[in-house]
């Protein structure tokens, strides 16, 4: 990490200053317009810079563009596009530290976290160039004895892309490489919160040769972003929504992408439980919920919202979680020994303070924290709470925060009948050391991704999504390019 520079807190500190675009980017060329929006840096409350803001018109220059390189762009090979993505990860690499910056600076993260996200969004470009070679048909045994069946993969279409700001980077390729190993070109919109990141690795794929109008780029203000969503749900030539974020807007998106039977895959947040039982190692267990809890300051989909612990071991499993929970450094993400960065905004500090005081009112008891951090910035304590019934709003509620809530019980179908006991089903992790149990409760479970004594399950070859109201659809593994494709049927008659 040669380049890190601790002492490093605007945009001018970035070495590679090509990387700071602040307009749209449509029909492969950058531009700026009149309305803009300011980017602020979550630790110090300042103001990074202003980016142009798309508005209506814009979302229907890139959409025109889009479809303009559509003809080409699905005809093209595939090691054409292995090519494309390739040169796209290589250049992620080689500015691995200067993409890590502008992360922190952006979404607050500690340095560290940003480096792995940074490396975690190339393994998706690798991973989808080499999947652009592995789009696979096949053929059917025919009915008549002149007749030839096949089955074939085609690109679904246009998409577009909306991206969250609480992992910016790696949402980004997660999303984008598997459409162009796809065939489909893309028009993005990424959070107001987070522009720079994905301007960045736009510019950077841009580098690789990407034809133009391929990938289009909106960053938009909060104000304007339903009006684009309109504009893409309403469109003829956007074949496929692709969402991350909150199941408010995604309900939104998905009522709107109805009128077009757009094909939609939707990451809508979670609520996960994690179960420690009385024969876990508890040591272990307490790491792996902490890691879970205080990740990207709890701002993750995937982050342990619900911690539910066996009453026999509860007061040890408190004891040492709240040790752990003592050890977390609070700061800005580019400070040394830094391990906890800001919230995102003023809304989600809020947000999650009222949770907390409402909590309380409810009989949770507050261990640790529970306030504000008197500094500048979005800093709110980590926070260990207790006491949380079924009907707390900490249990109901995506907490998404740095706020760990816990609560009892007595028996394995107790557990799974309290996990179970919500409306998402993204994530579940548990912890026990008794392989028949773990069997049993594993399938139970009504999650898309269940992590028994561990942590950190996810991967760019294993697919992400969820089950009830946590979304539609799968990103990664070799189902996040099958959501970027459909399936034709030939029928060919020969002469006999």
């Amino acid at each position: 990490m040669t380049k890190l520079v601790h002492s490093i807190r605007t945009l001018k500190d970035i070495v590679d200053q090509s990387l700071i675009k602040t307009g749209l980017f449509i029909g492969g060329r950058w531009s700026s317009g009149d309305e803009k929006f300011p980017v602020l840096n979550p630790a110090t409350e300042q103001i990074l810079c202003e980016v142009t803001s798309a508005n209506i018109d814009d979302a229907n220059l890139a959409i025109t563009c889009a479809q303009k390189a559509w003809p080409s762009y699905r005809q093209s090979l595939p090691d054409l596009r292995y090519l494309y993505l390739s040169k796209w990860a290589a250049l992620i690499e080689n500015n691995l530290e200067d993409l890590a910056l502008l992360l922190t600076l952006e979404q607050g993260k500690p340095l560290a976290e940003a480096l792995g996200e940074v490396a975690f969004a190339q393994r998706y470009a690798i991973w989808y160039a080499e999947q652009a070679k592995r789009i696979e048909g096949h053929t059917v045994a025919p009915h008549a004895d002149n007749l030839e069946l096949l089955v074939e993969k085609i690109p679904v279409g246009i998409g577009a892309a909306i991206t969250p700001w609480n992992f910016p980077a790696s949402m980004v390729t997660r999303k984008l490489a598997p459409a162009l190993a796809a065939g489909c070109p893309v028009v993005l919109k990424p959070s107001e919160d987070t522009p720079l990141i994905a301007a960045a690795l736009i510019e950077l794929l841009h580098r690789a040769g990407l034809p133009a109008g391929v990938v289009n780029l909106l960053p938009t203000s909060r104000e304007q972003a339903p009006a684009l969503g309109k504009v893409f749900t309403s469109s003829n030539c956007i074949k496929k929504i692709s969402f991350t974020g909150s199941a408010y807007v995604g309900k939104q998106l998905l009522r709107q992408a109805a009128g077009q039977v757009q094909r939609v895959s939707m990451e809508l947040g979670g609520n996960a439980p994690s179960i420690i039982f009385e024969d876990a190692d508890l040591q272990s267990a307490v790491d792996h919920v902490c890691a879970t809890k205080f990740r990207n300051a709890g701002q993750v989909c995937i982050a342990t919202n619900r911690i539910l612990v066996h009453r026999s071991i509860f007061p040890a499993f408190i004891q040492l979680l709240q040790a752990k929970i003592s050890m977390l450094v609070p700061g800005n993400g580019l400070t040394p020994g830094v391990t906890l960065g800001p919230v995102i905004n003023q809304r989600a500090l809020d947000r999650i303070h009222n949770l907390v005081i409402k909590a309380q009112e409810q009989g949770a008891k507050v261990l640790c924290g529970g306030v504000r951090l008197d500094q500048s910035g979005y800093f709110y304590a980590p926070t260990l709470i207790t006491d949380v019934l079924p009907e707390n709003c900490l249990f109901k509620e995506e907490i998404f925060g740095p706020v760990a809530a816990v609560s009892v019980f007595d028996t394995e179908s107790e557990a799974i009948t309290l996990a179970n006991n919500s409306q998402c089903g993204l994530a579940a992790y548990f912890y026990s050391e008794n392989a028949n149990r773990c069997r049993r409760v594993s399938q139970a479970l009504e999650a898309g991704m269940v992590g028994q004594n561990c942590s950190a399950m996810t991967n760019e070859r294993m697919p992400f999504g969820g089950l009830k109201q946590s979304g539609i659809g799968s990103e990664g593994g070799v189902e996040g390019i099958e959501e970027w494709l459909d399936t034709r049927f030939h029928c060919r008659a020969y002469a006999n």
